[in-house]
């Protein structure tokens, strides 16, 4: 049996047992979930009003007890639903099974990490191969453009790879 989307799980950062997203600052994977559209709050008016922009870090992992994803590449596949707003993602300059490192407060960017908007598999950011129960760690800045209406944003990563025959 192949390796189905449910394998290709998403956890938050902050200590093996951190689910508070604001707490999601790179450090140990969680056991918890990633949810997108939960991971960053809100746009509040003030935010809106003077830009703003802030990071998250989250882990991709291979949960299929057997096969391993091979040419993982992970890309933004629907960006951010409001105009003012946007996603980009840099790999943890860990790589496989690191722990990403962990930045001061969501206003600190991560040292050395280079982000991007890619939008396909094509021009997704390699992972690489991931053995079962391997996995990588991922971050996640949204930019809020100054002069901004609140809102509430929905945006969709992706991991999408192959799985050997």
């Amino acid at each position: 049996m192949p390796i189905i989307n449910t394998d290709i799980q998403y956890r938050m950062s902050g200590g093996a047992g951190n689910s508070d997203p604001a707490a999601a600052l790179g450090g140990a994977m969680s056991s918890t979930a990633f949810t997108a559209n939960a991971i960053f709050d809100d746009v509040s008016s003030a935010e809106a009003a003077a830009g703003d922009a802030e990071y998250r870090c989250i882990y991709v992992r291979n949960g299929h007890a057997t096969l391993t994803l091979t040419s993982a590449k992970v890309f933004i596949q629907a960006q951010t639903s409001s105009a003012e707003t946007d996603i980009a993602i840099a790999l943890g300059g860990e790589g496989v099974n690191g722990t990403a490192e962990t930045v001061g407060n969501e206003s600190t960017a991560p040292t050395g990490e280079s982000f991007s908007q890619p939008t396909s598999y094509a021009a997704g950011l390699s992972l690489g191969n991931l053995a079962p129960g391997d996995n990588f760690p991922v971050w996640i800045r949204r930019t809020i453009n100054a002069g901004a209406a609140a809102a509430t944003d929905t945006w969709t990563i992706r991991v999408q790879g192959d799985t050997a025959a």
